[in-house]
Parts: C-alpha cells; sequence; structure tokens
C-alpha cells in the first residue's frame, strides 16, 4: 500500500504545489514514474534485478574483486543517496571505492539516456523504498 500511495503522491504533489514543466510536474509526473520503470527496465535491470533486488551476494565482492550491483528496493541503500547524488552515478557510472580494479562498474548512461530519463528512472527507484525510506531520502536531497 506504501508504494501506491507513493505513487499517487507523485501524481499529486506537483499538482497540489500549481508546479509546471520539469521533472515530477503536473505535466509529466503520471509519466514520469511508469517511463522511469521501462527505462530501467531496459538499462537497468540485468544488473540490478528486474525489482530491484539487486544480484546475489551484493555485500561481498566478486572473484575480480569488485562490488556486485546493490539491490534498488528497500534492502539496499540507493535511498540514502540524494537526488544529485544518484544523478551523477546514472549519468557518469560508478566505480564502488572498495573496488579492486580502476574500471566503472557501472557503466555511464549520460550519453544514452536524457537528463529527463535518468529522472524518470529515479522517480521510479523511489517507489521501490519504504515511507520512511523516501522521507530520508528527500531530506539528504535538499
Amino acid at each position: 500500500m506504501g508504494k501506491w500511495i507513493y505513487s499517487l503522491a507523485l501524481v499529486a504533489t506537483p499538482l497540489l504545489a500549481g508546479a509546471s514543466g520539469g521533472p515530477g510536474s503536473a505535466d509529466n509526473a503520471p509519466t514520469e514514474v511508469a517511463g522511469g520503470r521501462q527505462i530501467y527496465e531496459q538499462y537497468c535491470a540485468a544488473c540490478h534485478g528486474r525489482q530491484g533486488e539487486g544480484a546475489a551476494n551484493w555485500k561481498k565482492p566478486d572473484e575480480r574483486g569488485e562490488m556486485p550491483p546493490p539491490p534498488h528496493d528497500e534492502t539496499g541503500h540507493t535511498w540514502r543517496h540524494s537526488d544529485t547524488m544518484l544523478f551523477k552515478m546514472i549519468s557518469e557510472g560508478w566505480r564502488h571505492p572498495f573496488n579492486k580494479t580502476e574500471r566503472l562498474t557501472m557503466p555511464a548512461f549520460g550519453d544514452s539516456l536524457t537528463n529527463q530519463e535518468i529522472h524518470a528512472v529515479i522517480d521510479y527507484l523511489k517507489t521501490l523504498w519504504t515511507e520512511e525510506q523516501r522521507e530520508y531520502q528527500q531530506i539528504e536531497s535538499q
């Protein structure tokens, strides 16, 4: 039920605030989450799981000494990052600081996705978290 309420809030909040244009606005809020889910399924699910569950043993380095893709649902830590940091990770890619290799273990999608599409993915990820996690993350993003 909490995920449904959050989805409703994504639609209603901009309408109540009188926002216009941009991610999360009254003009595109209903399609942001749906579009974000489609983009997530196309670009992210292969590594992070169809339901955001992440890779098995994601807390332990793999045979290359790299941290596997974490979950984006409530069992992970994505909700601890601000929108700005999540945008940067998706756009520029990410190398976990504890990895033994130097390569980006999460590829950069800034050349494949528009800024609006990246924001839509972030909006979708928020539907995978608990209400308390969304509240925490909202404070971090201010």
